[in-house]
């Protein structure tokens, strides 16, 4: 006799970059197996694929996270953790003023919200002529930066995430740029041309939160600021 098929819940939620409203379950035990697996791997690929494979089956296949920004994936990993093992994370985080003390903070991820700068854009005006428009980050883009050094890790994100280059009225779109030449091209940046790209991720949507703590051994009370996906699941 065949077992009974258990019913998942389902929830909705807004997606940051669009508004769009998105349904979603929480992990099955299956899942969350592939992504412990991935973790205890240490592999960035194999966790970033594991992540991918989870978001799209529990988002009924409605998200791509290789192609969505990666603000939204993190977004809402978040939320179907919250739903699967609880909404409520312990982490240590370290005091600012000694920058050796971690106190334990507990934190709701209800309160998690996608924060945007600002003075964040994506349209960076290189020189008078010249302006380039950027697009957000993907799974994907991490996910292919592999087991390159970290600048070069920074290189390629940075690459990928070139949508066009306007030189006065004529626009060159990405997909019919080589990769040598958007290098040369950013290699010819003056660090105050470089200075923008870098406010652009740095300015850029993504999970913030702040907590106060109080360090035990001076009984100094900081506001620390947690970003990313990954501090939230330290």
């Amino acid at each position: 006799m065949a077992l009974p098929k258990l019913q998942n819940p389902t929830y909705e939620t807004e997606l940051p970059s669009s508004g769009e409203k998105i349904k979603y379950r929480p992990f099955l035990i299956k899942e969350q197996k592939i992504l412990m697996m991935a973790q205890e791997s240490e592999d960035q690929k194999e966790i970033m694929d594991a992540m991918a494979q989870l978001i799209n089956a529990c988002t009924f296949s409605k998200i791509d996270a290789n192609t969505a920004p990666l603000f939204d994936i993190e977004y809402l990993f978040l939320k179907i953790r919250g739903k699967s093992v609880g909404e409520k994370v312990k982490l240590k985080v370290l005091c600012p003023d000694d920058k050796k003390t971690k106190v334990p903070v507990t934190i709701d991820l209800k309160d998690i919200a996608i924060q945007v700068d600002a003075s964040h854009t994506n349209e960076l005006k290189i020189s008078d002529n010249i302006k380039m428009i950027m697009k957000y980050p993907v799974l994907g883009d991490v996910s292919a930066a592999g087991d390159a050094s970290e600048t070069n890790q920074i290189f390629n994100i940075m690459n990928q995430c070139v949508h066009e280059v306007h030189d006065g009225d004529t626009i060159y779109h990405r997909v019919d740029m080589s990769d040598s030449d958007l290098t040369e091209f950013v290699d010819s940046f003056t660090g105050n041309q470089f200075e923008m790209v870098t406010q652009f991720f740095e300015t850029m949507p993504k999970l913030r939160h702040a907590v106060n703590v109080t360090n035990p051994k001076t009984k100094v009370k900081s506001e620390v600021l947690i970003e990313g996906l990954e501090a939230f699941l330290a």
